[in-house]
C-alpha cells in the first residue's frame, strides 16, 4: 500500500466530504479541549484567597498563576508549532492535554509556591498548543462551505471559559475546596483524552515541502490587519473584564457582581450560536457588528453606569459583542495566513490578554475606575477603522471558497 493512500486513509480532505454534515462528536472533544485549556488558566481567579492562604503568599503574588499561565501560551505558541509542524495530530493533541491534566494534579498537591508556578507555566505551553491545534483540525473535519461553523463548534469552549470559568471556580471551590476543584479539572482532562482517543480521527503533518514559516504567513496580506484587530479587542476586553467588580463597586453595584457577570455570559453564548450559524457568509458584517455591540455597551458604562437597569443592559451587549470575537478572528486569520498564522493568533490573543490586567492596574492608579470604559471606546474606534477599511484580504464581504 502506498505512503499516499494511507495518508488518504487518515487524512481525509475536506474535498472527500463535501456533500457530508458536520462531524459533531469530534468537534465537541476538540470544543471540550479548548473549555479545558481555557478553564485551567481562570480557575484561580475565583479562588483567590483560599489559594494565598494556602500557599503562604500574597493574593496579588497568587494572581500571577493567571498571568504565567497566558505569557507561557504566549511566548512558545510560534517555536511549539514551527517545531511539531511535521509531527502527527492526535497523539500531540492528546500529549497537551495530558499536560493540562498532571498541571492542574500538580496544582492540587502542591505545598509550594513555586512548585506551583511552574506546572501553571506548562499548564499554558500545553493549552497554547492546543488553541494552535484545533482550528487546523476543524478544517481538516469539515468540507469547504462549513468550515468557519466547524471552527465556531471547536472554538465554543474558548468564550464558554473565559465567561464561566471564574464562576464556575468560585462555585466549586465554596463546595469542594480549590484543590479538589483543580483534582476535579484533572480528571476532566483525563476523560477527555478518552473521549478523542475514541472519536477525533489522526492526521498526518506537512512534509517538508508544504510547510510555511510563521514568519510567511506573517507576511501575507490581511494578517496584520487581523492580529491588530485581535490585540485591541483583547486588550480593550481585558480591561473591562479584569477589573470589573472593581469597576462596579465605584458605583455602589457591588453586590450585583454576579448577576451583571451572569448576564454577559448568557449574552456571550448567544453570540456563539448567532456567529456559528453565519460566519461561512457574513464574517465581515458580523465583526463589524460586535465591534459596534461591544462600543455601545461600553457608552452606557461610561455615561450611564449609575443607573442599575442600563449596566444590565451594557452588559448584555458587551456580552454579545464579545462572545463570538473568537470563531470570527480565528477564521478571519486562517483564511488570510492559512493554518500557520494559528500560532501568531495565539500569541497575540495571549499577550494582550495578560497586557490587559497591567494595562488596567495602570489606568486604576493614574485615573480611578471610571477610566475603564472610556479606555475601551479609545481601543475600538481603531478596530473599527481598520476593519472597515480591510475589506479585500483580512475582512472580505465573501469569504475565499464560498460561492
Amino acid at each position: 500500500m502506498s505512503t499516499s493512500h494511507v495518508e488518504k486513509m487518515v487524512d481525509p480532505s475536506p474535498e472527500g466530504a463535501k456533500d457530508q454534515g458536520l462531524p459533531w462528536v469530534p468537534l465537541l472533544a476538540l470544543a471540550t479541549a479548548a473549555f479545558v485549556g481555557i478553564l485551567t488558566e481562570a480557575l484561580p481567579a475565583g479562588m483567590l484567597p483560599e489559594m494565598s492562604r494556602s500557599l503562604s503568599v500574597s493574593e496579588s503574588a497568587m494572581g500571577q498563576s493567571l498571568t504565567v499561565y497566558a505569557i507561557a501560551s504566549a511566548i512558545t505558541a510560534i517555536p511549539l508549532f514551527a517545531l511539531t509542524a511535521t509531527w502527527r495530530r492526535k497523539p500531540l493533541l492528546l500529549g497537551a492535554i495530558a499536560a493540562i491534566a498532571v498541571s492542574n494534579l500538580v496544582t492540587a498537591v502542591s505545598p509550594d509556591y513555586l512548585l506551583t508556578m511552574v506546572f501553571r507555566f506548562i499548564g499554558g505551553v500545553a493549552a497554547g498548543l492546543i488553541w494552535a491545534l484545533l482550528v487546523e483540525y476543524a478544517r481538516r473535519l469539515a468540507p469547504p462551505h462549513l468550515q468557519g461553523r466547524a471552527i465556531a463548534i471547536t472554538m465554543g469552549g474558548v468564550p464558554l471559559a473565559l465567561s464561566l470559568g471564574i464562576p464556575v471556580g468560585t462555585f466549586l471551590s465554596g463546595f469542594f475546596g480549590w484543590r479538589m476543584t483543580f483534582l476535579l479539572v484533572a480528571f476532566l482532562g483525563v476523560i477527555l483524552m478518552g473521549w478523542v482517543l475514541a472519536s477525533v480521527p489522526d492526521h498526518v503533518g506537512k512534509r517538508g515541502e508544504q510547510r510555511e514559516s510563521v514568519l510567511s504567513a506573517l507576511l501575507r496580506p490581511g494578517v496584520v490587519a487581523v492580529l491588530f484587530v485581535v490585540a485591541a479587542y483583547v486588550l480593550a476586553h481585558n480591561i473591562l473584564y479584569t477589573y470589573i467588580a472593581t469597576f462596579l463597586i465605584e458605583y455602589e453595584m457591588g453586590s450585583s457582581i454576579g448577576l451583571v457577570l451572569l448576564i454577559f455570559g448568557i449574552a456571550s453564548m448567544v453570540s456563539i450560536l448567532i456567529v456559528g450559524a453565519q460566519v461561512d457568509r457574513r464574517l465581515r458584517a458580523l465583526t463589524i457588528t460586535s465591534a459596534i455591540l461591544f462600543a455601545l455597551g461600553t457608552t452606557l458604562l461610561a455615561v450611564f453606569a449609575d443607573s442599575s437597569v442600563l449596566v444590565f443592559v451594557a452588559a448584555a451587549l458587551w456580552g454579545l459583542g464579545w462572545g463570538g470575537i473568537t470563531t470570527l478572528m480565528q477564521t478571519a486569520v486562517t483564511d488570510a495566513g492559512g493554518d500557520s498564522a494559528q500560532a501568531l493568533l495565539v500569541t497575540t490573543w495571549n499577550g494582550f490578554m495578560a497586557g490587559g490586567g497591567a494595562v488596567g492596574g495602570i489606568l486604576l492608579e493614574l485615573f480611578g475606575p471610571r477610566s475603564f470604559p472610556w479606555s475601551v471606546l479609545l481601543l475600538l474606534v481603531p478596530v473599527l477603522i481598520v476593519v472597515l477599511l480591510a475589506r479585500k484580504h483580512a475582512f472580505p464581504a465573501k469569504r475565499p471558497g464560498m460561492v
